[in-house]
C-alpha cells in the first residue's frame, strides 16, 4: 500500500518555523518522501500532525482567545 503525500500544493517555507506552510514538512522530509519506506512516511506524518496541532494552538494565542473568555 502506498502512503499518500501530505502535500496540498501550498509550497512555501515558513522562515519562522522552517516548515512548509502547506504540509508542515521540512525540506529534508519533502525531498526524502519519494524514496522513504512506508514506516518512515508514517513517522513523518505523525510529526506533521503534531506540528499542525501545535500551530493551531499557537494561532489561537495570536487571536487572543483565552480560556475563560465569554
Amino acid at each position: 500500500m502506498s502512503i499518500v503525500s501530505p502535500c496540498i500544493n501550498i509550497c512555501r517555507m515558513s522562515p519562522a518555523s522552517g516548515y512548509c506552510e502547506g504540509c508542515f514538512r521540512t525540506i529534508p522530509e519533502i525531498t526524502e518522501w519519494s524514496r522513504a519506506s512506508d514506516a518512515r512516511k508514517t513517522a513523518i506524518l505523525a510529526e506533521v500532525e503534531a506540528r499542525r496541532q501545535a500551530a493551531d494552538l499557537f494561532e489561537g494565542d495570536l487571536r487572543g482567545e483565552c480560556v475563560g473568555d465569554a
